[in-house]
């Protein structure tokens, strides 16, 4: 794992394409306060740029830095979770318009990976996480269902659970809405 951290770092410190095991589906991720990097990404995925992404963070306290609105209802799901929940929240900051959805909200997942959360802390930013497939195409449930087109185009493939056979699932979705509520929109 270490040597996939070391190589992942020098990859995205250089604007690159990592295709990288998350805690849930593989994912192509890049540092998702690179306009450029997230823009490779879309091409990558032959998606076009009105389509967000999510972002990982390895500490429920980085979110701060992203998104000016954080009910405590949120916090609550997260820290009571035990499968990975991505919540949606309004008003992202400091990350590129590239990234947003049309209305300015931001999906977000705290990792529980222990490649991701290790990567995350030691970059200091956070990751985008998408599936890694071309768009239209299935997720990928394990490492050997990516698409070749996929893996040749990323600049750093993670070797760490590359064998791991396991079918792994999308997180759930949940959204906070208007009021400061908490809507699911995909279990």
């Amino acid at each position: 794992m270490e040597n996939d951290i070391i190589n992942s770092l020098k990859v995205l410190l250089n604007g690159g394409v990592i295709l990288y095991p998350t805690d849930t589906i593989w994912g192509l991720g890049c540092d998702a306060t690179n306009k450029a990097a997230i823009e490779r990404v879309y091409d990558i995925k032959g998606r076009l740029d009105k389509h967000s992404m999510l972002i990982l963070l390895s500490d429920i306290e980085e979110m701060s830095k992203y998104v000016t609105q954080i009910p405590r209802e949120a916090v609550k799901l997260i820290e009571s979770s035990v499968n990975p929940v991505t919540i949606i929240y309004p008003s992202a900051q400091n990350l590129p318009q590239n990234i947003l959805a049309e209305d300015q909200s931001i999906g977000i997942r705290i990792t529980e990976d222990p490649f991701c959360s290790e990567l995350i802390r030691r970059f200091g930013k956070p990751l985008v996480s998408t599936s890694a497939n071309i768009s239209g195409s299935p997720n990928p449930g394990n490492f050997s269902e990516i698409e070749d087109e996929v893996i040749l185009e990323a600049d750093w493939v993670v070797r760490w659970r590359q064998n791991d056979n396991t079918c792994s699932v999308p997180s759930t979705i949940y959204k906070v809405n208007d009021k400061g509520g908490i809507i699911i929109i995909r279990k």
